[in-house]
């Protein structure tokens, strides 16, 4: 009975210490992960861009649940960064100077940003907030994805 106990303590123990770098099994994994969230968040974020361009017409509704999955993966990206994940289509200076990828890439907050003015009912408020995320997507594109 004695051993049992200790060996259901080793067990918990265990599993409890064991770090969360294993999230991703392979760096292949993290760079799939990241460039999945990337292509959902770009459908949706494209579905917002199309009534703030006036191509469809504005539906506060569909705004918001559209700009709120863009805010939920401008989120869920990162993790997908980690280190040693290098390649995909991230260049080696978002490694070399992860401050300024960090500093650059403000889509976090820009993105949730744009869910609140969605949420607004107000497309002239979406408009503004859709030009802003826009430009930080762009400026992280420009600085730190190839092609």
């Amino acid at each position: 009975m004695k051993k049992l106990a200790v060996m259901g303590l080793f067990a918990a123990c265990t599993t409890l210490a064991t770090p969360s770098f294993a999230q991703f099994q392979k760096p292949e994994d993290a760079i799939k992960y990241r460039q999945s969230t990337m292509f959902v968040m770009a459908q949706h974020f494209g579905r917002v861009g199309a009534m703030a361009n006036g191509r469809v017409p504005f539906d506060a509704a569909v705004a918001t649940a559209n700009a709120d999955v863009v805010a939920t993966m401008g989120r869920l990206h990162w993790a997908g960064f980690m280190a040693g994940s290098e390649g995909g289509k991230t260049k080696p200076e978002a490694w070399r100077d992860a401050a300024k990828f960090k500093e650059a890439a403000g889509l976090a907050g820009e993105s949730a940003k744009m869910a609140a003015a969605a949420r607004t009912g107000s497309l002239d408020n979406l408009k503004a907030a859709f030009t802003a995320t826009a430009g930080t997507c762009k400026t992280c594109h420009d600085a730190f994805r190839s092609q």
